[in-house]
């Protein structure tokens, strides 16, 4: 009898471990969960630039690539279609970003992943979230700039605004023709 008391007691003593590290998991993986949530800065995003799902709207609307920009530290941005005319006019249009953001996937299409707001004017603003500052000289090749990355269309766990994606890679971006 004692055997099976004892026998009881380790099962229940292990699934309690379980339940205390099946909650510590959980508690671990909430924060990146809610870095990347809903946000209603990046729901008007969306709604408003839904367009671009299909990348033909961006080179329609005068959009054209750069090459797929990582991060040094992992993470991508992806590949950039930015508009030039809305690089020059400085003007902040939550419809009109200076920058729209694809993911190259494994069978040669693109995804949109995010957009990216940039002025040169200072501190900038959308909705009430703040621009991240970039002195010069930079990785572009721009003057000092301020920019806002959006990830409206592809989770990010270290924020909606942060400016690398852990969860975005350029390993199938194409080579330039030479």
């Amino acid at each position: 009898m004692k055997m099976i008391s004892n026998f009881r007691s380790g099962l229940l003593m292990a699934g309690t471990m379980l339940a205390i590290c099946t909650t510590l998991a959980q508690a671990h993986q909430e924060p990146a969960e809610a870095a990347s949530g809903p946000n209603p800065l990046a729901d008007k995003v969306r709604a408003v630039n839904s367009r671009f799902v299909d990348v033909k709207a961006a080179v329609s609307e005068g959009y054209a690539p750069i090459p797929c920009a990582s991060g040094i530290t992992g993470g991508a941005m992806g590949i950039h279609y930015v508009n030039g005319q809305y690089l020059k006019d400085d003007k902040i249009d939550i419809a009109r970003p200076e920058a729209v953001m694809y993911e190259p996937m494994a069978d040669g299409t693109l995804k949109l992943v995010a957009v990216e707001y940039i002025t040169s004017k200072g501190p900038a603003s959308l909705d009430g979230q703040l621009f991240n500052f970039n002195n010069a000289p930079n990785r572009y090749g721009l003057g000092e700039f301020y920019e806002l990355h959006v990830w409206a269309w592809k989770g990010n766990p270290t924020g909606t605004f942060a400016d690398m994606n852990p969860k975005v890679s350029c390993e199938h971006a194409m080579a330039p023709s030479q």
